[in-house]
């Protein structure tokens, strides 16, 4: 079976109508496809120094210098990140992805800390909430008390003879004045009596 007709229209409808044709292929039996080794490239087109050697490590130096940029700013623009590239001997994309990862460990860290924080409130809103459960349940028990407190005060009450009803049985005898015409509450009353001696 040919497929070579096939696959040319393929190939043409696929230039004119980029996108509108796509298809996956498998590889055939007894056919490889070679791997494409992808050239590492500064800006420039250049093959740089630091895209084919083994990533370096950076010094303190510029690790520190990094560090006060990113204290000032957290995202660099095109032309600072270029100039800061050249100030440190770095690639541009090096510098970028080093203010990217610490972007990244800067909002993590961000993020411990409000966890921390938030932990912290939690806590101690979870421990207040216990005081407050054991003052509820004392003031429970303490009212439970007076309760009973106040139902054998009124049991007594009932059981004992009030003053009134002791008044009754036994009426208090002074002579010739009856208590009850006296009004002796009033500290201040003087009977109108007592001016006729004068």
């Amino acid at each position: 079976m040919n497929h070579r007709p096939i696959e040319a229209h393929r190939m043409l409808f696929s230039q004119l109508y980029p996108g509108a044709f796509t298809e996956v292929t498998t590889p055939q039996q007894g056919e490889a496809k070679p791997r494409r080794k992808r050239n590492k490239k500064n800006r420039d087109g250049e093959n740089g120094a630091v895209g084919t050697t083994k990533k370096r490590k950076l010094t303190a130096e510029q690790v520190s210098l990094l560090e006060k940029n990113f204290s000032s700013e957290q995202k660099l623009e095109s032309e600072r990140k270029d100039q800061l590239a050249f100030e440190l001997g770095m690639d541009p994309r090096q510098v970028a992805v080093w203010f990217q990862n610490r972007r990244f460990r800067w909002k993590n860290k961000k993020l411990e800390e409000e966890y921390s924080n938030l932990k912290n409130v939690h806590e101690t809103t979870v421990l207040q909430k216990c005081h407050l459960e054991t003052q509820v349940l004392k003031l429970e028990e303490q009212l439970l008390e007076a309760k009973k407190e106040m139902q054998k005060l009124k049991e007594r009450g009932e059981r004992a003879p009030t003053k009134h009803s002791l008044e009754a049985v036994n009426p208090p005898f002074l002579g010739e004045f009856r208590v009850e015409e006296c009004d002796y509450d009033d500290v201040f009353y003087v009977p109108e009596w007592i001016n006729l001696f004068k």
